[in-house]
């Protein structure tokens, strides 16, 4: 097993690694820094292996090479704005532990982008082949681990049971399970005991069948659809929901917001989101709240209020149904 402490970019390890970093770096662009954005023809167009970040120097990191999965755990230094970029022969899932933002977005190829401003704890997934890239000015220094997945790999012929041919692109998702043995998998990065290989084998079978299981439990309605609301739009009334996370926002206030017809808008706003404005705006309210439980001492009273609970066991229920454990019992486990 192969791992050490770097300084974003990696240093190459693998052929394909070595043909890919020493290409052009990814360049800053002058609408990045004013907050306006990204044009996706600043990248590179050649397939890497792993997430190029600009500045280089902006991160550390620290990879470990199992073969099937490769970990790249990433620090970020400073609170400079960058940009990062990827698209290779491999799936990426992305476990983002610390992540906010004051501004920036971030895109997978087929997904709606994102300016969502605080996403710890979150999850996503950039299918073998579809490009991932973004920007942003952290909030606080990001912490997240990048799992590179090479399906070619001997550890998923067909008697593994990984026989699930598309997994589909998703952006900032939360999947107990899947998060859960991510965690694992970082965790043994730097372990040079002789079982850990085997044992990362285990949990590697174990987080494709994971993400096997979220794909096919989606239903086809669920997943985020091509078209819907314009991406001006999208941005606004993510913004406006943000700025009244705590309030009740009728739908008839955000279709106005957008100077849309109530079924225009939430028709187009579930192709553009894949679900309704409602629960989206609960969703939100609950990242927020674990974000609160996380980094906070707040009473659960207190943090439930803040989001807009007038009743502690309103909060409780509403956070239960979202993460599977009662905010009291979420804080806990964090400070195990």
């Amino acid at each position: 097993m192969a791992d050490g402490n770097v300084t974003a970019p990696a240093l190459p390890s693998t052929r394909e690694e070595q043909s890919s970093a020493g290409g052009e770096r990814m360049r800053v662009s002058a609408e990045s820094t004013r907050g306006i954005g990204v044009n996706s023809s600043d990248f590179h167009s050649s397939h890497r292996s792993i997430v190029q970040f600009s500045p280089p120097d902006i991160a550390r990191r620290r990879i470990a090479n199992w073969g099937a999965i490769q970990a790249d755990t990433v620090k970020v230094t400073r609170r400079g704005t960058f940009e990062y970029g990827f698209q290779a022969r491999r799936h990426l899932l992305i476990a983002y532990e610390r992540a906010e933002r004051h501004e920036g977005e971030t895109l997978i190829e087929g997904l709606p982008r994102s300016t969502l401003r605080e996403f710890n704890c979150k999850l996503s997934f950039v299918p073998a082949g579809h490009r991932y890239y973004g920007w942003e000015t952290p909030r606080v220094l990001t912490r997240v681990t990048y799992f590179y997945i090479d399906l070619q790999d001997r550890l998923f012929d067909p008697r593994s049971g990984i026989s699930c041919p598309t997994i589909s692109p998703r952006l900032f998702f939360f999947d107990q399970a899947v998060w859960d043995t991510a965690l694992k998998l970082k965790a043994e990065v730097g372990n040079s005991d002789p079982s850990s290989r085997q044992y990362v084998e285990a949990l590697s079978l174990v987080l494709m069948h994971e993400l096997i299981r979220l794909e096919r439990a989606t239903p086809e309605a669920a997943r985020p659809l091509r078209g819907g609301l314009p991406a001006r739009q999208q941005k606004r009334v993510v913004e406006f929901i943000e700025e009244h996370l705590a309030e009740d926002i009728s739908l008839a206030t955000l279709a106005e917001f957008v100077d849309l017809s109530l079924y225009h808008f939430a028709r187009a706003f579930k192709q553009s989101f894949g679900v309704p404005p409602h629960r989206y705006h609960m969703a939100r309210r609950m990242d927020r709240a674990k974000s609160l439980l996380q980094r906070s001492a707040l009473p659960v009273t207190q943090i439930g209020i803040q989001i807009g609970f007038r009743e502690t066991s309103s909060f409780t229920r509403a956070y239960r149904k979202y993460a599977g454990v009662s905010p009291s019992e979420y804080r806990r486990h964090q400070e195990v």
